[in-house]
């Protein structure tokens, strides 16, 4: 069973080889809102103007016209105390990618997140997966934010898998070249503003 990119030899052989990049969220929590309440007695909240150094959240499945499901989803923030580390995002995301019950899935534990504008770059480990040799892996995912037609790209696009693409740096992934399927979901990218 393999993760790949698409290419046509293999999307010919995308059932034999099982391939699979769906990403199911890591539901809910993981860095909190851009915005705190605090109530300071009078009952109504007083609202914090902090707000967190920089996110990538939401879920959506890829355009492939023959079939294939594959679905991103993104937890991942960097606190605004961090804003200068980017090494210290937290969060996770999933991703997977399944063609006629063939595939696999992924869960990535975040370890770095830099955005500029709306262009996201995400890291991580994966904690569990179902593709053998995958665990303990770093994958990079880019995302572009272009509201309902966003875009995505992944480290392993070139060798189809993470499990063939060697050792990755935090913060590495290829240029956006995926479509996102209409309907099925967007992207949220909120931009970092480091302290220079």
């Amino acid at each position: 069973m393999r993760l790949a990119a698409p290419s046509s030899r293999r999307r010919t052989r995308a059932t034999a080889m099982g391939t699979a990049l769906l990403i199911a969220v890591a539901g809910g929590g993981g860095g909190g809102s851009a915005a705190a309440s605090d109530d300071n007695g009078t009952g109504a909240g007083d609202r914090s103007t902090t707000r967190e150094a920089a996110a990538l959240t939401g879920s959506a499945k890829l355009h492939r016209s023959l079939g294939d499901d594959i679905t991103f989803t993104f937890d991942a923030h960097l606190a605004a105390e961090d804003t200068n580390d980017p090494s210290r995002a937290t969060g996770t995301f999933r991703f997977s990618h399944y063609l006629n019950g063939d595939g696999a899935s992924a869960d990535v534990k975040v370890d770095c997140l830099v955005t500029g504008g709306k262009v996201a770059v995400v890291s991580g480990v994966i904690t569990e997966s179902d593709l053998e040799g995958a665990k303990g892996k770093r994958v990079g995912v880019t995302v572009h934010d272009l509201g309902r037609k966003d875009r995505l790209g992944y480290s392993w696009a070139s060798t189809g898998s993470p499990v063939d693409q060697g050792p990755l740096p935090k913060c590495v992934s290829s240029a956006p070249f995926e479509t996102v399927k209409a309907g099925t979901g967007d992207f949220t990218v909120l931009p970092w503003e480091p302290r220079l």
